[in-house]
């Protein structure tokens, strides 16, 4: 199986390159990510806890899915790719916000990306991918908050930073 690519970027997201993952977070370098928010008419987030055996951030909660976009594709295409491989569904998506955030991993490894913030909406069961995802859940925004707060070792990192970013937006 092939390496996967990341497309390096520079500050205004125009690609620069191409960079095997692991290379990219072993080098802390620049990258395009998308991360994808799914949310039900009750205005609860689903959240999922990544698998136990990841490479980094194992057993964490974390956003409904989040990854990297393949060469050319668009940032929705990506998501819904993603959304359909961890969660096993797809639904509409639309673009938020964009951000640079940058953290690090007790394994060496660093997320540096410029992050693409996707909504989406959905009411029923997700059949998750078992590699992929441990769990999932349905929380409202006041309850995440109130968790990360005391319970911040339970989330990823990065979902600690969009969260916020994302909460500034809305």
């Amino acid at each position: 199986m092939l390496e996967e690519m990341v497309i390096l970027v520079n500050e205004k997201d125009e690609k620069i390159g191409l960079m095997p993952k692991q290379e990219a977070h072993e080098k802390a370098q620049l990258h395009r990510a998308f991360s994808v928010f799914i949310f039900n008419n009750k205005n609860e987030l689903m959240l999922q806890q990544r698998a136990l055996d990841k490479y980094h951030s194992p057993g964490l909660w974390t956003n409904t899915c989040c990854s990297h976009q393949r060469d050319g594709e668009s940032n929705i295409d990506a998501g819904k790719r993603r959304l359909q491989e961890e969660m096993g569904f797809i639904t509409e998506l639309k673009e938020t916000i964009s951000f640079i955030y940058k953290a690090p991993f007790d394994n060496g490894l660093t997320e540096h990306e410029f992050d693409h913030i996707l909504t989406g909406h959905y009411n029923s069961v997700p059949s998750p991918n078992p590699t992929e995802v441990a769990n999932w859940k349905w929380m409202t925004i006041p309850d995440i908050k109130k968790d990360i707060v005391l319970n911040p070792q339970s989330y990823t990192a990065w979902f600690k930073i969009i969260f916020d970013k994302y909460q500034e937006h809305i």
